[in-house]
């Protein structure tokens, strides 16, 4: 159980950090990191700001049954349930309503592609609206089965965003990268338009995204692990390279 303790110091760091941010307020938002005695987790009713020492983080099964703790889990924790479900290499998963993320979404738009070659590396070709499910809808598991297979983010229409990350840490960052390119874009829409990258160079990074084990996974293909660090390194010098290509 000590083994526990630097991973519930992240979840309280992380907590934190979307409260910092501005990416949740009130109750908003949850984390979920996925270990083997079970899935530890916010709990229900605390601001993230607030979320400061240990004890008051929650451990669930597979089955969302309460195993430790002394809050109660949110209310939410089956959306956590099914991504761990639908992605065995999940191991952690953020929800959050970063604002101009969550306008896009509850507009009913789309976020385009993403236009810089770095969030390419780091997300892929695509971030999906998926259509608004009420908490507990019975059909989530089935919604979330026509994306989450093939993105890491989702935009959750009138609902805000939801990461996932083989670390609590790749699955934050995924989400601020969503928030950064949300925020482009919306500043992008005063000037005229985002423009796309080339096909050709989209094509490029994804290539070099599924080398280094970052590609979305595919129902016909085992997911590739690598560890932090060699993923890191990888990204870095896929994205040095590019960068230098483009300004050729």
């Amino acid at each position: 159980m000590h083994l526990e303790r630097p991973l519930k110091k992240e979840i309280l760091r992380f907590s934190q950090k979307l409260y910092q941010k501005g990416y949740v307020a009130n109750h908003d938002g949850n984390i979920s990191v996925k270990t083997p005695r079970g899935i530890w987790a916010t709990p229900t009713a605390q601001s993230k700001g607030d979320l400061t020492h240990e004890d008051m983080l929650v451990c669930v099964n597979s089955e969302g049954k309460q195993i430790a703790g002394k809050q109660k889990v949110f209310s939410e924790i089956n959306l956590h349930l099914i991504a761990y479900t639908l992605r065995p290499d999940i191991q952690a998963v953020v929800h959050a309503h970063p604002p101009k993320a969550t306008a896009f979404a509850s507009c009913g738009q789309s976020l385009h592609p993403p236009f810089i070659a770095e969030a390419i590396v780091t997300l892929g070709d695509q971030i999906p609206l998926v259509p608004f499910m009420l908490p507990g809808c019975p059909d989530t598991q089935k919604t979330l089965s026509n994306f989450l297979p093939y993105a890491d983010v989702l935009l959750l229409q009138n609902h805000g965003v939801l990461a996932v990350g083989t670390s609590l840490e790749q699955a934050y960052y995924r989400l601020e990268l969503v928030e950064h390119l949300a925020d482009i874009e919306w500043h992008a829409k005063a000037l005229g338009q985002v423009k796309p990258l080339p096909d050709k160079t989209v094509q490029k990074l994804l290539k070099k995204r599924q080398e280094i084990g970052l590609g979305r996974p595919h129902k016909d293909s085992s997911i590739v692990t690598h560890t932090p660090n060699d993923v890191e390194k990888s990204l870095n010098q896929i994205v040095e390279e590019e960068v230098r290509r483009l300004l050729r």
